[in-house]
């Protein structure tokens, strides 16, 4: 029987998305080398780049065009990723081709073994298409739309997650493993050197990129009206041009940050990993942004 939060319609606002076909990127498994077996700028960047004091355990930059790292710290610590995991999760319900516009009705199972502290502005009962429900997970990261994205994927659950760690098997991504598809669990890791490719791969799709630079969403439900923000406060920053973006965070993970922008005229992804504090990643990020433009890349 559908409740009072059935059929509720949803109306994006103030969204933005690079909608454009992005161009081929250099991040093919053979492409990717570390800056000190490269001749380039990126050597040059990298020896000078201590001086940033990063304060995120784990972080990389690289171009996305060249597929050069031009900073790299910890890139390599196999670390939970939290939220991050919903890249991933919305590439294999891409991938599968099931209908966007299908209804989805949030149950009590999608609350199953998410903590406390997982938060969610849906009550049990709200229908959303899977659309809409892809928006929430990744501008919002709602774990419940996360969990029902897995759930109401062929085969269910359990084959989200086949999909998902054999879509990391196939990119490459040796330092990546699945366990759920919101990031709640800390069985959910990789390294920044592998997040670098698939936040590449995500990039590749129109929607991911519009979904995870969308500022904000209302949802109007009976008399109540449901507001959806985007969890990367850089969102708002006009001074950065942000092409995809993904937080996360749980307490194994602490503060994790992927993003691609534009810096310094170069098509960049920046991933940050295990950030103390709320605006620790946030200032790293703009650290590494100040920083590159001033060295007029």
């Amino acid at each position: 029987m559908a409740s009072k939060y059935s059929k509720m319609a949803i109306m994006i606002v103030l969204c933005i998305g690079m909608l454009s076909v992005p161009a081929a990127t250099g991040f093919s498994e053979s492409s990717i080398t570390p800056v000190s077996q490269r001749e380039s700028l990126a050597a040059e960047v990298g020896r000078d780049s201590r001086q940033l004091l990063l304060r995120s355990a784990a972080a990389i930059v690289a171009d996305q065009e060249t597929g050069e790292f031009l900073i790299q710290k910890q890139a390599t610590a196999v670390l939970p990723i939290a939220s991050i995991t919903k890249l991933m999760t919305a590439m294999v319900v891409l991938d599968a081709g099931i209908d966007l516009e299908e209804s989805l009705t949030i149950e009590q199972g999608d609350m199953f073994g998410l903590r406390r502290r997982a938060r969610s502005l849906l009550p049990i009962g709200t229908e959303l298409t899977r659309r809409d429900t892809l928006l929430i997970a990744l501008m919002a990261s709602d774990n419940r739309c996360a969990r029902a994205l897995g759930r109401t994927f062929p085969g269910g659950l359990d084959a989200c997650i086949s999909a998902m760690n054999a879509k990391a098997q196939s990119l490459g991504l040796i330092e990546t493993h699945f366990e759920d598809t919101t990031g709640l669990s800390s069985g959910n890791v990789s390294s920044a050197r592998d997040l670098v490719r698939l936040v590449d791969t995500a990039y590749q799709y129109s929607i991911i990129r519009e979904f995870t630079t969308c500022k904000k969403a209302v949802i109007p439900s009976g008399r109540r009206v449901l507001k959806f923000h985007n969890t990367n406060r850089l969102i708002q920053n006009s001074r950065w041009q942000i092409g995809l973006s993904k937080t996360g965070f749980i307490g194994a993970a602490g503060r994790c940050l992927v993003m691609q922008a534009q810096v310094a005229q170069r098509s960049l992804i920046i991933v940050l990993l295990d950030s103390q504090g709320k605006l620790t990643r946030i200032g790293d990020a703009n650290r590494i942004k100040y920083w590159l433009e001033g060295l007029s890349l």
